[in-house]
C-alpha cells in the first residue's frame, strides 16, 4: 500500500455534522490517494467503535483508508488501515502488538520528536502546527521549513495545521509527502473538490 497524499481529520463536531456520512463517500471516491482519520478525544471507547465501524461500511469498496487516532485496539476491530498516535499515546512498539497490520503514524511538533518518533519505526510522521489554523489559535505556525527540516529523519511527512488548498503546493516544494485538514476539507463547500485541489499539488507535476 502507498500512504495517501491527503488525510482529511475528523473531530467532535465534524462527526456530528448533517449529511457527514455522504461527505465521507464522495471523499472516498478519489480512492487510495485519500485517507480519513477518526479522531473524537471527546469519545467514550464504545463511541469511537460505532464511529469507526460506520466510516468502514461508509469507506468500503473505495479504496480509500481508515485511520484511528489514539486507538489502535478501535484499529484493529475494525480492520483499519492505519493509527495515528499522539504525544500522549501509546509508544509505536506497543501500537504494533495491537494493529499487527497498516500505518502507524506518530504527531511530531519538533526535529527531537521527530527523531524519536523515526526511531520507533513510524511510518509516517503529523508535522505542524504548519500554518496559522483556526483549530489551535495559540500554536505559532512554525512554517513549510519545518516540513524540509524532518525530511532529514527518512520518514514521510504530513503537514497539518492551517492546509489549505492553496498551501499544499509549499508542503510539497518543501519536500511533505503529503497533507492533513479538518476545516479546509469538511467546512468546504465541495469536501470532495477541496481534498482533489490539494492532490493536484503533487499529480500535476
Amino acid at each position: 500500500m502507498t500512504l495517501p497524499r491527503v488525510h482529511a481529520v475528523t473531530d467532535t463536531q465534524v462527526l456530528a455534522q448533517p449529511g457527514f456520512l455522504d461527505q465521507v463517500r464522495r471523499v472516498a471516491t478519489l480512492g487510495a490517494r485519500v485517507a480519513i482519520h477518526l479522531r473524537d478525544r471527546t469519545a467514550t471507547g464504545r463511541a469511537l467503535s460505532d464511529h469507526a465501524a460506520r466510516l468502514r461500511e461508509a469507506l468500503h469498496g473505495s479504496g480509500a483508508a481508515l485511520m484511528v487516532n489514539a486507538r489502535p485496539d478501535v484499529a484493529a476491530a475494525v480492520s483499519a488501515e492505519g493509527v495515528q498516535l499522539g504525544g500522549g499515546d501509546l509508544g509505536v512498539a506497543d501500537a504494533r502488538r495491537v494493529l499487527l497490520r497498516g500505518w502507524v503514524g506518530r504527531s511530531v511538533h519538533s526535529l527531537g520528536e521527530a527523531r524519536s518518533a523515526a526511531d520507533e519505526g513510524a511510518d509516517f510522521l503529523l508535522a505542524g502546527t504548519i500554518f496559522t489554523s483556526a483549530s489551535h489559535p495559540g500554536a505559532p505556525a512554525q512554517g513549510p521549513g519545518f516540513i524540509h527540516e524532518l525530511t532529514s529523519v527518512g520518514a514521510p511527512v504530513i503537514a497539518i495545521g492551517g492546509v489549505t488548498p492553496e498551501r499544499a503546493g509549499e508542503v510539497r516544494a518543501a519536500g511533505g509527502w503529503g497533507v492533513a485538514a479538518i476545516r479546509s476539507i469538511w467546512y468546504a463547500d465541495d469536501p470532495a473538490r477541496a481534498a482533489q485541489s490539494m492532490l493536484e499539488q503533487w499529480e500535476e507535476r
